[in-house]
């Protein structure tokens, strides 16, 4: 077994310490969902529908996937720490942007550019596949995860809270603050983790077909793209039903919304243990039996007659169990299928789950009108979790294969 490598806090002669990558994840991560509660008020501020005003959602994710297929290759070629310590400085830059924007139009341009931050996220991950063999790279990228688990479970009660003390802006301001000590500690202590491949950018970019030809590959990154994608609709749809549907105000909106962390702590935390023990594949098939299984409950209990907040928010725990389990062992698997592509396919790998993931919170944003409920949304949500089901099973069908032919010679 692969040796531990040496590590110092704030030494970026050394690898990166797990607190650094947990908090540039994590920045990742509350761009995303701190400022959702505002949404409603952020369309009155601006004079604009909700619906466009949720656009800020959809586009951020669809521009976050797009980045993603030149940031993995870039990474390879010159190193994950000028790509990573660039895009913060972006963000921040961009976040300005979005404080000072003066109509719609203005802000959701600089809200495009903020999702320059995904570097954070999906290097991260190829730091610690960098660091660790497969299955102690699931293990170990569940642990950030688990870390990171807090922003969503905290973020959005935060959120809330602010725009009902200081207004929507207080949300943009706290990402500006916190760009700016992540972008330090970045500095100081993200030593490089990638060895170059020595090949030009334009040939990193020919290697895409080397992972695109790849059964495996694909099963991997579609089983994180259809489980996380009922999180994503999720994300598009949870505010409508928060505010419009059960008449929820900021506050309580962020505290419920937040539901679905709870389960992601957990789930983070069993792959961070079992994973190396038992092995990603089942790990990722418990994952998106957990997930879907609990979706199609909560659509039980709303047939039953049981339809609240707090059955529609209760049963999200399962979505982040569900995911928390599957993610991380999905992207592991992912990154594993070609290991001196690490960065290429984190980004690729990414850029499938966030474009999908744009396309569904978009669709549940379009799907749920006055008088729909949360319908439209939970039946979204399971018919995402069942297309999770079978992409795994269709991986561990392929390795079976393999190993038959492996048996056969």
């Amino acid at each position: 077994m692969q040796s531990p490598p040496r590590v110092r806090f704030l030494d970026r002669s050394t690898p990166p310490h797990i607190v650094t990558l947990i908090l540039l994840a994590g920045l990742s991560a509350l761009a995303m969902n701190v400022f959702l509660p505002s949404l409603p008020k952020m369309s009155e501020y601006f004079d604009t529908e909700y619906r466009l005003m949720q656009l800020s959602v959809a586009i951020y994710l669809g521009v976050n996937a797009v980045l993603q297929l030149v940031i993995g290759p870039i990474s390879d070629q010159i190193g994950r720490r000028p790509v990573i310590l660039g895009a913060v400085v972006l963000f921040m830059l961009a976040t300005l942007g979005c404080l000072f924007a003066t109509n719609v139009t203005v802000f959701l341009i600089f809200r495009m550019c903020q999702a320059v931050i995904v570097a954070a996220m999906a290097l991260s991950r190829a730091v610690v596949r960098d660091m660790y063999p497969q299955d102690q790279a699931a293990s170990m990228i569940g642990f950030v995860t688990m870390g990171v688990s807090l922003v969503p479970m905290l973020g959005p009660p935060l959120g809330g809270l602010l725009d009902e003390l200081l207004g929507w802006k207080s949300s943009f301001w706290l990402l500006f603050l916190l760009g700016g000590g992540v972008l330090w500690l970045t500095w100081r202590d993200l030593g490089e983790t990638s060895i170059s491949s020595g090949m030009t950018l334009r040939q990193q970019f020919r290697e895409y077909p080397e992972l695109i030809r790849s059964p495996r590959f694909w099963g991997y990154a579609l089983a994180c793209a259809f489980s996380s994608g009922a999180f994503f609709a999720y994300l598009g749809g949870a505010p409508f039903v928060g505010s419009e549907v059960y008449g929820l105000t900021s506050f309580w909106l962020g505290l419920l919304f937040g539901a679905p962390a709870v389960g992601y702590l957990v789930g983070n935390f069993m792959s961070g243990t079992f994973s190396a023990r038992i092995g990603i594949n089942k790990m990722i098939l418990w994952g998106c039996l957990i997930n879907t299984g609990g979706l199609a409950a909560a659509l039980l209990t709303f047939a039953a007659g049981y339809q609240s907040e707090y059955t529609f928010f209760g049963f999200m725990i399962f979505v982040g169990l569900g995911n928390g389990m599957t993610i991380p062992n999905a992207t592991a698997g992912s990154l594993s299928v070609r290991p001196h592509l690490a960065g290429t396919a984190a980004g690729l790998g990414g850029a499938i789950m966030i474009g999908g993931g744009a396309g569904l919170s978009a669709l549940a944003g379009a799907l749920l009108q006055p008088g729909t409920g949360a319908w439209p949304l939970l039946w979204l949500m399971v018919t995402t979790g069942l297309a999770s089901i079978v992409a795994i099973c269709v991986v561990i069908y392929r390795e079976r294969q393999l190993r038959g032919l492996d048996l056969a010679g």
